[in-house]
């Protein structure tokens, strides 16, 4: 294929039948921000995902037809995209050494057996919404995703739905000025980090290469940057199955009460989870697949508007 071909707008496709059960919208239900995620939406029976590339912007779709996925991508790194479908939709995850030890993960994965851990081969189109999610409400971090997104993003190519828009780029973000970050709801500590791993952003993308704790620690080495953080890019950047998020708000309370029946810190979370290493995120993952609600004792934290600060 000529340059002048490979940057054309034809949009390119191919299929692809995976030899696993498959769940679409559980595979790529960690990628989505928020209900008005401007980069994921899933409309008539297709999944619309919009990203950066190394290549540039793309759109994926996907949908499923007899038995096999069909994916169509426009964009300069449309290529880029289809090649990584597979992974995206979990074939480079291996479960064969997981064992369940608690009841309720064992019947979650019985009844969930398309539940798996993909991975986007691809930094930083997860770390900028992981570090808008510090020490925040999902409601208001998804916010400034959103007006991120829609301020210094660029429309999704070809045919996508209304308002799909591809993710700053790291160019993009290092040249917000300060009202700007303001205007979207961020925090100083928060675009602090946004624009020191705008800086590092091409090293930090080595973490796939890398991977599991290795992947971690490169990520590590940025201020602004912890284990929560890394963490949840770990999970949907290569699909690491032994990714905790420690220090989140919710996650040590929601497995202590589904495993357990009571409250956990962080420190009795890993204790509970220790068994099922290397794949105490999957753990995690088959808790919350479960359904499980811990009991509420009292009002929602209200979300924090920075902008009328």
């Amino acid at each position: 294929m000529t340059s002048a071909e490979e940057a054309s707008p034809r949009p390119l496709s191919r299929s692809w039948r995976p030899g696993f059960p498959l769940d679409l919208p559980a595979v790529l239900a960690p990628l989505r921000r928020g209900t008005g995620d401007p980069t994921l939406r899933v409309e008539e029976g297709a999944a619309w995902r919009a990203c950066t590339t190394p290549e540039g912007p793309t759109t994926l779709r996907l949908t499923r037809r007899d038995g096999a996925v069909h994916a169509t991508a426009w964009g300069p790194g449309a290529h880029w995209v289809l090649d990584g479908v597979p992974a995206l939709l979990g074939a480079e995850d291996d479960d064969s050494d997981f064992e369940a030890h608690h009841p309720l993960i064992a019947d979650t994965r019985r009844r969930n057996p398309g539940l798996r851990l993909g991975t986007t081969g691809r930094v930083w189109d997860v770390l900028v919404p992981a570090v808008l999610e510090q020490k925040v409400t999902g409601r208001e971090a998804w916010r400034s995703w959103r007006e991120l997104c829609r301020r210094y993003g660029t429309p999704a190519p070809g045919p996508a739905p209304a308002g799909m828009r591809v993710p700053p780029t790291p160019q993009a973000i290092r040249t917000i000025p300060d009202w700007e970050w303001h205007r979207a709801g961020l925090d100083g500590a928060r675009r602090r980090t946004l624009v020191r791993v705008a800086g590092v952003a091409r090293r930090l993308e080595r973490a796939v290469e890398l991977g599991g704790e290795r992947g971690r620690q490169l990520l590590r080495l940025v201020p602004g940057i912890g284990v929560w953080t890394a963490a949840e890019v770990a999970q949907r950047a290569w699909g690491d199955a032994d990714a905790v998020s420690v220090g989140d708000f919710h996650i040590p309370s929601v497995v202590g009460w589904a495993l357990l029946g009571r409250p956990l810190d962080d420190d009795g979370m890993l204790e509970l989870l220790a068994p099922y290493a290397p794949h105490r995120h999957r753990a995690v993952r088959y808790v919350e697949a479960s359904g499980f609600r811990k009991p509420r004792f009292g009002p929602r934290t209200s979300p924090r508007d920075y902008r009328r600060i």
